[in-house]
């Protein structure tokens, strides 16, 4: 007599989940364990997984030929996610348990030896897609049960080992659920280890990177060594807006299936910061692979992507980010399939103006116009279009490396004028999709972007006089608009603009003509 049953699970494809049927017969023939479904390696292991796990927690299966199928078939399916749902459909096919437990279940795990039930990556992803799906519980490894919970709107139940799964499945009343509140997990927030007023001088600096902040522009920091460039940047996340509840599941979900969510954590509070290394490869930076992964600029999203000695970094892997900071996501396509990672990123990167690092001051640069010109073209022009501000570190003072840290502005107080900054932008694009005035298309441009006549020969002027293109002057534009938001200006006046078109002179002064 043939046994069947069917039971939910989930996969992941790229950062996203998908629901996925876990079916299994249990009949007469030859015995033995079958798994089908288009499956990768270490889904087939799971057949001797879930056999001695079955065996070692006091169910040994009689010989029978078992046969599971995971559904859709056409999606291959990757992970050890599916030993607890596959060892569940298998115990129900044998007529272990109550039906009711199955109805608007899923259930997630990896199964060792001795039937413990292990903690999986992309939990968020994983559990999201089955609530998006209609299930109304989700059965998870012990570990993972902070991550489910974070996804909310679903009952999670922790499960530590397949004996207790069993109980689970014979007596359903013993079933505990536990709910998701969100205040829970805002209280472990961590405290910034760095801040700005650690940084002494740099004002211009200082004043740049708050713009960067409040509007989400991208920033090349440029000058001699020693001079700050990568003190500020590491500052940029302490004072930027703080990330909304749908951030924060955004950036977790890239970080679960990575398998990189700190021990104890279901959600990520903090903006990203990544600063990869100059030896960094292009599949590295976007991401990749034969089965596609995130890269470092979806590790960053919603963060700062910190690109430290910029023009060390292999030609490729700077050009392979040209199009991800304009879509502001990666799309990644294999003969696998195609997948869609985030890249919403605020771009920060530090150079030195040659390779000694102290051009133009030639009392200390000894470097040739030709080494210093080759050193600068390694940056290519339409990378340098999509980095919106350009600014220039000078070497510090002694008074001002000694000065004291009560006298800079902390990040806290500059941060304040960025929320402020971040709220205007909120209620002027509310329900269009776009958060920060860096996402404006051109059609946002020209409706939030109104110059009157001196403003508007301003630009015309420094549009002939720089050879912007289209994109570098909507870049001055969009600039300026954040600078009247921090001035809480509903107009973009000449000194918005003048500033905006500052951040513009690095650009003519070292690359517009040659050096």
């Amino acid at each position: 007599m043939d046994l069947f049953s069917k039971v939910y699970s989930a996969g992941l494809q790229g950062i996203d989940g998908y629901p996925v049927q876990v079916e299994a017969d249990v009949g007469n023939g030859l015995p033995g364990f079958y798994m089908v479904g288009y499956l990768a390696s270490e889904v087939r292991e799971a057949a001797e997984r879930v056999k001695t796990a079955l065996k070692n927690s006091g169910f040994p299966m009689q010989p029978r030929k078992i046969t599971v199928n995971l559904s859709p078939a056409d999606i291959r399916k990757d992970g050890t996610a599916f030993d607890l749902p596959v060892a569940v459909a298998v115990l129900t096919a044998y007529g272990i348990g109550e039906p009711s437990v199955l109805e608007g279940s899923a259930f997630i795990g990896e199964l060792g030896l001795n039937g413990r039930i292990k903690p999986v990556r992309g939990v968020l992803s994983l559990v999201s897609a089955l609530r998006d799906a209609g299930r109304r519980r989700c059965f998870l490894p012990k570990e993972n049960v902070p991550e489910g919970m974070a996804v909310g709107q679903i009952e999670i139940v922790s499960v530590e080992h397949m004996e207790q799964m069993m109980e689970f499945l014979k007596k359903p009343e013993k079933i505990a659920r536990e709910h998701f509140f969100y205040r829970d997990f805002l209280e472990d927030q961590e405290e910034d280890l760095v801040d700005f007023s650690e940084v002494n001088g740099q004002k211009l600096v200082r004043r740049a990177t708050e713009v960067a902040a409040a509007g989400r522009h991208n920033i090349l920091y440029l000058g001699p060594p020693g001079s700050g460039k990568s003190m500020a940047a590491r500052r940029l996340p302490t004072i930027m807006s703080a990330m909304s509840p749908e951030e924060q599941l955004e950036v977790s979900k890239v970080y679960s299936v990575c398998g990189m969510l700190p021990a104890g954590k279901a959600l990520l509070h903090k903006r990203p910061f990544r600063a990869p290394h100059h030896t960094i490869s292009p599949q590295a930076m976007a991401g990749g692979g034969k089965y596609p992964k995130p890269g470092e600029i979806s590790l960053a999203s919603r963060g700062v992507l910190f690109l430290d000695e910029f023009p060390e970094f292999r030609r490729e892997a700077l050009e392979i980010l040209r199009q991800p900071l304009e879509e502001r996501k990666v799309t990644v396509s294999r003969v696998h399939g195609s997948c869609v990672f985030p890249a919403n990123v605020l771009l920060a990167a530090a150079m030195n103006p040659c390779p000694c690092g102290f051009y133009p001051d030639r009392s200390r640069c000894f470097c040739n116009e030709q080494q210093v010109r080759r050193y600068l073209g390694k940056i290519s022009r339409p990378l340098l279009e999509r980095i919106d501000i350009c600014v220039e570190t000078s070497p510090v003072s002694y008074l001002e490396i000694r000065g004291k840290e009560e006298d800079n502005e902390s990040s806290a107080r500059i941060r304040q004028r960025v929320e402020e900054a971040r709220e205007i932008q909120r209620k002027r694009f509310d329900g269009s999709g776009i958060f920060f005035n860096s996402e404006m298309g051109s059609r946002q441009v020209r409706q939030y972007c109104v110059l009157g006549n001196q403003e508007e020969e301003l630009l015309q002027r420094a549009y002939q006089a720089k050879g912007l293109s289209a994109r570098g002057c909507h870049k001055i534009l969009k600039v300026a608009r954040t600078i009247a938001d921090l001035d809480g200006s509903g107009r973009i006046l000449k000194k918005h603009l003048s500033e905006a078109v500052g951040y513009r002179d690095l650009e003519e002064k070292y690359w517009g003509k040659g050096v």
